[in-house]
């Protein structure tokens, strides 16, 4: 065992320092190494580590950095797969990279992000202190297909760490049904009011009672299928969280000023990132933050403090142009970044990114649910309109159904020619990439400006 954990951690490095003197990123496949050479080591490696894992449809990124910001300013010693690589290849190469070569771990904490199919996976080798759960919401169908699929692979992975304290979203009610199906402890986090007016008319991915499939009926939503659900016939509803957001001071481009009450105590939170889909990431990582002994002072400004992760609002400066990379790959999500956008002001250009890869979800149908309609009916604010990526026919032809005249939409398939056309003008950009797209295009940034890689 001693003699393959070696050869695995060893060979593993030398993988990632190749990869990364060829400047080609070194996420997964020196993990994939790893495991070829000794399928269990990430086992071995992560004992004496105290996990931090994160996992769920929309936030795991953001909620991860968010809760590495409170390390940080706590001053713990940990580790992050902030590179996003989250699949079981790229979590045992974060691993093998903060161990020895005799598997001893160099870190007390690691901040683990993982993607929610691969959960039933990892943790039959992780045994996380907290599992934070974020949401669930409809996501690449061809790879998880149904909602309740991607829940049951959470669950799955869960029931091999009993002891684990499980941070919940309280207000998903997909998320909120964990408790009642597997042994572990619970903090539960949540929003206690309406995020930008109760707008019942957005597209529910379970408005179905998870028990007996009658409607839900809310008391208030926030977006999607969050909010104050209860089933009318069966009794199911949302459970108070320990950790909840009781107030809205203010919402802008940039950032949002709440309250939000932590076991009892409440505190003014900046968050250092605008949306209402970021104030329940802060309310996740406080939850955890709470759970590991951070205090919450500590939490609290590490909140206003943090650096989004990378295409999640990341801002760049392309020539005489504000960029701005907010990341899509679902209908929620997608309809959380137009209303940004519809609440900023001024005058910007959009460009709108869609890719159709393995990593992306090859089904792209789900642009058909997202409200491109509230953008359309603000187009007079919109100075230009670009579509790229592999499916950017796809995406001119959801554009001109909701409402976009066709004359105004410019096809740019090339990278290098859209920045220079984003730059070309002082009105600010909203670029809106799926997966694959934005790291496609955050390497074309790259080598136009002084932006880090994704992975450093």
């Amino acid at each position: 065992m001693k003699i393959r954990t070696f050869f695995a951690v060893l060979l593993c490095k030398l993988a990632r320092g190749l990869l990364r003197l060829l400047r080609r990123g070194g996420t997964a496949f020196p993990g994939r190494v790893a495991l070829k050479v000794y399928p269990q080591v990430l086992g071995v490696l992560s004992r004496g580590v105290r996990v931090i894992l994160v996992t769920g449809t929309n936030g795991k990124t953001t909620s991860s950095r968010m809760i590495e910001q409170a390390f940080a300013d706590a001053g713990l010693n940990y580790f992050a797969n902030r590179s996003g690589a989250n699949l079981i290849s790229g979590i045992t190469a974060e691993f093998a990279m903060h161990s020895t070569l005799t598997g001893r771990p160099k870190c007390q904490f690691a901040v683990i992000e993982c993607d929610e199919a691969a959960s039933k996976t990892v943790l039959k080798y992780l045994k996380p202190e907290v599992i934070v759960a974020t949401n669930v919401f409809r996501d690449q169908l061809d790879r998880y297909g149904e909602i309740t699929h991607t829940l049951n692979n959470i669950i799955e992975g869960i029931r091999h760490t009993p002891e684990s304290v499980l941070c919940i979203n309280a207000d998903c009610s997909l998320i909120a049904s964990i408790p009642a199906q597997v042994p572990n402890p619970v903090v539960r986090f949540g929003v206690n009011v309406p995020l930008g007016g109760d707008d019942l008319t957005e597209i529910s991915d379970a408005p179905h009672c998870i028990h007996c499939k009658t409607e839900y009926v809310y008391d208030y939503r926030t977006y999607g299928h969050l909010g104050a659900f209860r089933c009318p016939k069966c009794g199911y509803h949302r459970v108070a969280p320990e950790v909840a957001v009781t107030q809205v001071i203010s919402t802008g481009a940039d950032a949002s000023d709440i309250v939000l009450d932590i076991f009892g105590h409440a505190h003014e939170v900046h968050v250092n990132l605008p949306g209402g889909y970021n104030i329940y990431n802060a309310a996740a990582a406080a939850a955890a933050a709470h759970v590991v002994g951070i205090d919450e002072k500590t939490t609290v400004s590490a909140l206003g403090q943090f650096e989004c992760g990378f295409g999640r609002a990341e801002q760049f400066r392309l020539g005489q142009a504000q960029a701005r990379m907010m990341l899509v790959k679902n209908p929620a999500g997608y309809n959380q970044v137009i209303n940004l956008i519809s609440h900023d002001v001024g005058s910007c250009k959009l460009a709108f990114l869609l890719n159709d890869r393995f990593a992306d979800g090859t089904d792209i149908s789900w642009i058909w649910d997202v409200d491109f309609e509230a953008l359309a009916a603000q187009q007079s604010r919109f100075t230009r309109i670009f579509v790229s990526g592999v499916r950017a026919d796809d995406m001119a032809l959801r554009l001109k159904y909701a409402g976009f005249p066709a004359e105004r939409i410019e096809l740019v398939r090339d990278y290098e020619k859209l920045l220079g056309e984003i730059a070309a003008d002082a009105a600010p950009a909203f670029i809106m990439p799926t997966y694959t797209a934005m790291f496609d295009l955050r390497g074309e940034i790259g080598r136009h400006t002084d932006v880090k890689a994704f992975y450093e």
